[in-house]
């Protein structure tokens, strides 16, 4: 039997700035919102990846379930489901029907307090007759009565979806290391048992009276500002029989702990400054959770010492969990409810999502895992994956689990947007001044080339480096390489590049620890290290693939007179890679950030990052003295840049075109 469509006045906001992921095949996304915005409003949209067999329309529940609640932060829920068809919607009766329901199920599975009177969203759209957002048709339903479908008749929406979502709500974050001991007997199987116990254990205590959440903002102070909140697991979730003088002694200013939102850290005057990331703009509360053994119990105890005696041999293994969940609350939600009906669940869930991957290898080289929350361009709020990196993230099972999340998340695939690099940090670390920073940053100037004088070639065209890098130069960081440590210096920049575009994690290497890869790849003997010997783009590429994975592309010329000749070329990389260049032979090695070149009458000019400067970081005066500026290969006294009597290689490294 067909739904009953009728038409009504509902309204459906939408915040995403894509709503349809899937164009060009058929399948279902989950439409995401939040109890803590306004009915109906779509905040983002999600695959759905798992299915059942071949069948596009038919999800895997219990595995979607498993993903959507180890990624989204609680405080958003699926709301909707979007369905895409290739195969003309004639009976959109049928079509919504399979959305509302596939949406139902699978809120049922993910939340087990779920309200029957919850409006759901179905929404189709038809591939064969338009992609586009507006060629999406939406339609609502209660969960409890599934039978009825109205279409909506009127969608909004948001110019500035993030002053839209933050104004209203915060985030709360909380970092728990858990440490379980496991002893198991010899003989058994059990350990998955055991583990599986001590899990059990855990979350019992979160409530526990002994235990003591610490509450406060972020950015707080040692001094002025909100002063922190104490909230005990006992006030969260309170025995129904308690002492008739279990709260005689509560103060008045702990009654009043308990009335008091979320909004008590924050100032009513909110910055107008336009939103830019969620680790600076959004309003932050971080909750520290300890074990209180000082705190009196409510009934009185004795010590008692109870002795098992062990009947064979047992072993220990301990497992060692963190635990880090970002939550979005309302800031006008009590911080009580905050605490006990967002972020104890939200540890919970990623409690047993870490139980769930670690317990089939327990007793084997059981996964390292460790949560790091993204929030990808576009996107509105955090996603929380699990990571594990014991094999680094170039390891082709990692490669994978990215290249799933971006197919969840309708990312491309060209460009690492979910590596460990990309995460968000919100850890606070004190900054110079005593106070608290977000973020350490480097102190290192980045893109000296921005603002310098043209190059002086008329009618060519300037192809340039791609992206940010930090300039890396003699006698940084109190090191003296002056007169052999050029290359060294032209393959930290390199790198830096590739960090500050987020392909990599890795940290820039020392000198030392440049030679040290290449002692480990057999290119050099045990005494390279700590010698002062020269290297070149070759042992520049072997570092390169094996700290980064990055290939390279090498260029021979005998001369320097040659070079010019080169300049198409260099102008394609600059065009399709973007990465920086290393000019290295004879006895000099630069950096190479762009090209400027007229292919009419083959004038060139070079733009040089010096790295032989070494002077402190002062960028009007590395400017001026021509330290990163254009080079002519023959400038207007016919001095020659490039020697002609010596041979030059150019390093040439690879954006590589992976997630």
């Amino acid at each position: 039997m067909g739904k009953e469509i009728t038409e009504n006045g509902v309204e459906i906001r939408i915040l995403c700035r894509r709503l349809v992921i899937l164009k060009k095949e058929s399948g279902i996304q989950w439409l995401i919102g939040s109890p803590f915005l306004p009915s109906l409003t779509i905040v983002s949209t999600l695959r759905c990846l798992h299915t059942l067999g071949s069948e596009s329309l038919s999800p895997d529940l219990p595995k979607e379930s498993d993903d959507l609640r180890s990624l989204l932060p609680k405080g958003f829920e699926v709301i909707g489901a979007l369905i895409t068809d290739d195969r003309n919607v004639l009976k959109i009766e049928k079509i919504v029907g399979n959305a509302i329901s596939a949406v139902r199920n699978l809120r049922k599975s993910l939340y087990s307090n779920d309200n029957d009177n919850q409006v759901l969203i179905g929404a189709v759209i038809d591939l064969k007759n338009g992609v586009g957002e507006r060629d999406v048709r939406f339609f609502t339903s209660r969960a409890r009565n599934s039978g009825s479908v109205e279409k909506v008749s009127t969608i909004v929406y948001e110019d500035q979806p993030e002053k839209f979502v933050w104004d209203k709500g915060c985030i709360v974050r909380c970092e728990l290391p858990i440490r379980l001991p496991l002893y198991y007997p010899l003989n058994t199987e059990d350990v998955e048992g055991i583990y599986t116990q001590a899990i059990t254990d855990v979350e019992c205590k979160f409530r526990d009276p002994q235990v003591t959440y610490l509450i406060e903002a972020h950015n707080s102070h040692s001094t002025g500002g909100p002063q922190p909140i104490v909230l005990h697991g006992m006030e969260l979730n309170p025995p129904e029989e308690l002492p008739e003088n279990a709260f005689s002694i509560e103060t008045a200013r702990e009654s009043t702990v308990k009335s008091l939102a979320c909004s008590y850290f924050f100032s009513e005057t909110k910055d107008t400054m336009p939103f830019t990331s969620v680790e600076e703009n959004a309003d932050k509360i971080l909750v520290n959770i300890m074990f209180n053994r000082s705190r009196n119990s409510l009934k009185p105890v004795a010590p008692i010492a109870e002795y098992y005696p062990a009947t064979e041999g047992a072993k220990l293994l301990v497992v060692d969990h963190k635990l880090e969940v970002l939550c979005y609350a309302a800031k006008e939600l009590l911080l009580m409810d905050a605490v006990s009906k967002l972020l104890i669940p939200a540890l919970i869930d990623q409690l047993h999502s870490l139980k769930n991957k670690i317990s089939p290898s327990l007793l084997a080289e059981h996964p390292k895992l460790q949560p790091y929350h993204f929030m990808p361009s576009g996107f509105l709020h955090p996603i929380t994956v699990l990571y594990e990196l014991s094999y680094g993230e170039t390891e082709m099972k990692q490669v994978e689990a990215r290249r799933s999340l971006h197919l969840r998340l309708g990312l491309p695939f060209d460009r690492p947007l979910l590596r460990v690099a990309n995460a968000i940090s919100l850890s606070r670390t004190k900054d110079n001044t005593g106070g608290n920073s977000t973020q350490k940053g480097s102190s290192l100037l980045k893109d000296v080339h921005h603002g310098i004088p043209s190059s002086g070639v008329s009618g060519g065209f300037v192809s340039l480096v791609q992206g940010s890098y930090e300039y890396y130069h003699y006698l940084q960081d109190g090191f003296d390489d002056s007169g052999w440590g050029c290359a060294y210096r032209s393959l930290q920049t390199i790198i830096s590049w590739f960090r500050l575009q987020h392909y990599t994690s890795v940290h820039v290497p020392s000198h030392r620890e440049i030679q040290q890869s290449l002692v480990e790849i057999g290119d050099k003997d045990p005494s390279f290290i700590g010698s002062r010997e020269w290297i070149g783009a070759i042992e520049l590429s072997f570092v390169l693939d094996k700290l980064l994975g990055v290939s390279c592309k090498v260029i021979n010329v005998r001369s320097g007179a040659e070079l010019p000749e080169k300049c198409r070329e260099l102008a394609l990389h600059f065009e399709n890679q973007g990465t920086p260049i290393m000019i290295g032979g004879g006895v000099l090695a630069y950096t190479l950030l762009g090209v400027d070149y007229n292919e009419a009458s083959g004038d060139c000019a070079f733009l040089i990052l010096d790295p032989h400067y070494t002077g402190n970081d002062d960028l009007k005066k590395i400017v001026n003295g021509g330290w990163c500026g254009w080079k002519k290969a023959v400038d207007s006294k016919g001095k020659h840049f490039f020697l002609h009597d010596k041979f030059y290689n150019l390093l040439l490294p690879q954006r590589p075109n992976i997630v």
